[in-house]
């Protein structure tokens, strides 16, 4: 069977990704969205009691209402919204399916710039696409401490929730938002906590309500922390940590490396988009969010690359729009509003 071509092939059904299929939709493209685990997969992942940073009305995609009693909505509600928001416009979105390569091509008759490999289920499969969108996020590639021991089985580089560890000793590796939240919610659950930070002090970047919160706990004792320290070993039930004083060994029966994340450049660079080396972040027109490769675009929090505090769901949302117009300009259409 001949594989039809795409108008618009999108990788990652995240916000981004699926406020860009809506606004594909609107325009009338041929498009779908291709994603390799469960729909808004990094939000899935989030841990469990997750409550967003922002209110409901900045998460909110295609002019759907985002209703929620509560002021910041919790993860299980992201995760219900975004099911309704697909199901209410009806978006072509293939779960299961990962992008693996992406390869440039001239076009031929049918006009297809792009060679497209992915796999689902072990089967591999080439699509050809006119344009594509990468909104893959970076929530899948863990900053790696590059210390013996990380691969140990109590050790995760992703926090869920904290009941399996009530009564353990549990070492978190950082000083952001993830390490403090995860410190508060397992110390609440029962474990004994202990925060491990490089840095002298705690990142001014945690947000407003979450910060006192773990500085007082801290400062009363309930949660033990070493700053100015690092992590030289994990073992078994021991963390070998190097601080001010030298070297110690903090008891662990689980370990969690709240350390951050980061986009991988091999898709990009595959294509021939150029890749900044310093910050990871893609080649791109910051208005029509089109790379060096033309027809090759981008989406989310991908732009920023390793800056990942630049771009979140408030402001990727509108991505689509802007990629969408700028496909419509490029065969010579004049774009209606898509707002």
């Amino acid at each position: 069977m001949t594989e039809p071509v795409r108008e618009l092939l999108i990788f990652g059904a995240g916000p981004a990704g699926l406020a860009t299929a809506i606004a594909a939709q609107e325009a009338g493209l041929d498009y779908e969205v291709l994603e390799k685990g469960a729909l808004v997969n990094s939000i899935y992942h989030f841990p469990r009691h997750m409550i967003f940073f922002t209110t409901a009305d900045l998460l909110e995609i295609g002019g759907l209402p985002f209703v929620t009693p509560y002021e910041k909505p919790t993860q299980v509600e992201g995760l219900r919204y975004y099911r309704r928001a697909t199901e209410t416009y009806g978006l072509r979105v293939t779960l299961g399916e990962q992008v693996k390569a992406v390869r440039t091509q001239r076009p031929g008759r049918d006009g297809a710039r792009f060679r497209v490999e992915t796999v689902r289920e072990e089967e591999t499969r080439v699509r050809k696409a006119r344009n594509v969108v990468a909104s893959v996020g970076y929530y899948d590639h863990p900053n790696f401490l590059e210390v013996p021991g990380e691969d140990l089985p109590h050790v995760a580089h992703y926090y869920y929730e904290p009941h399996g560890c009530w009564r353990q000793q549990v070492v978190v590796v950082g000083g952001k938002n993830s390490a403090a939240i995860a410190a508060l919610e397992l110390y609440r659950a029962g474990a004994t906590v202990t925060l491990v930070h490089r840095r002298d002090r705690l990142s001014d970047s945690i947000k407003y309500w979450i910060k006192p919160d773990v500085e007082n706990r801290i400062k009363e004792g309930s949660i033990a922390a070493r700053f100015g320290t690092c992590v030289e070993e994990i073992r078994r039930d021991t963390v070998l940590v190097r601080g001010p004083k030298g070297r110690d060994e903090i008891p662990a029966d689980a370990v969690y490396l709240m350390t951050g994340y980061h986009p991988d450049p091999v898709l990009f660079e595959g294509a021939g988009v150029k890749v900044d080396p310093d910050t990871l972040a893609p080649a791109h027109d910051p208005q029509s969010l089109e790379t060096n490769v033309p027809g090759f675009y981008v989406a989310g929090s991908v732009v920023s690359g390793k800056n990942t505090g630049r771009i979140f769901i408030e402001n990727g949302r509108f991505h689509g729009e802007a990629i969408v117009k700028s496909i419509l300009r490029s065969r010579g259409v004049n774009p209606r509003s898509l707002s």
